[in-house]
């Protein structure tokens, strides 16, 4: 089956470097390949190798699990993600797993739900070129932006611009978020 554009490996690729602000050429000197070679991989109209895969998840600084897809029903691909096909995203070393709830990146923003696990703790502040946006479904959660420092718990909500940020659950149980990030990060 034929999928259109927006619903490939090669348009996830594209808007992760877009959103990096990369080039194509500054890409593929990363990676040392030719510029045509990273526009046909965009343009799914060359198969990248997994080694291929791994130098451009390393490149973009994404795990090389959330390039691939689960199995999904055709009819769904690009419209519905099925919790058990959720893409798992980001790193897991500061006790957060985090999947994503799009059905790719090639829109505006991502949405993503993030499990922070009791203990969990952002070793140092992030500041990304983002605005982010987040709901606490459960648990709580101690967040800081800028010079700001909050505790938050379920049902509240917070924003992020571009701001440096760190997060930390010191709590006995897990605490659940669904972020609203734009651009697209992951």
């Amino acid at each position: 089956m034929h999928h259109s554009p927006s619903k490939t490996l090669g348009a996830d690729l594209r808007a992760l470097r877009k959103a990096r602000g990369l080039t194509l050429t500054d890409l593929a000197e990363t990676l040392g390949r030719s510029v045509g070679w990273l526009s046909q991989v965009e343009r799914d109209k060359s198969d990248p190798s997994i080694n291929d895969l791994r130098e451009i998840a390393a490149a973009l600084d994404v795990s090389v699990s959330s390039l691939f897809r689960a199995d999904a029903e055709a009819s769904e691909v690009g419209y519905v993600v099925r919790a058990g096909n959720r893409r798992p995203i980001g790193s897991r070393d500061a006790g957060l797993v985090e999947e994503l709830l799009s059905p790719d990146l090639t829109d505006d923003f991502e949405v993503v739900y993030s499990s922070f696990k009791s203990g969990a703790k952002l070793g140092a502040a992030v500041c990304r070129p983002t605005q982010e946006v987040g709901y606490v479904i459960s648990g709580c959660l101690d967040l800081s932006i800028g010079e700001q420092s909050f505790k938050l718990g379920a049902g509240d909500s917070f924003r992020i611009k571009g701001e440096p940020f760190l997060w930390a659950n010191p709590y006995p149980e897990k605490c659940d978020v669904i972020w609203v990030i734009a651009p697209p990060v992951y």
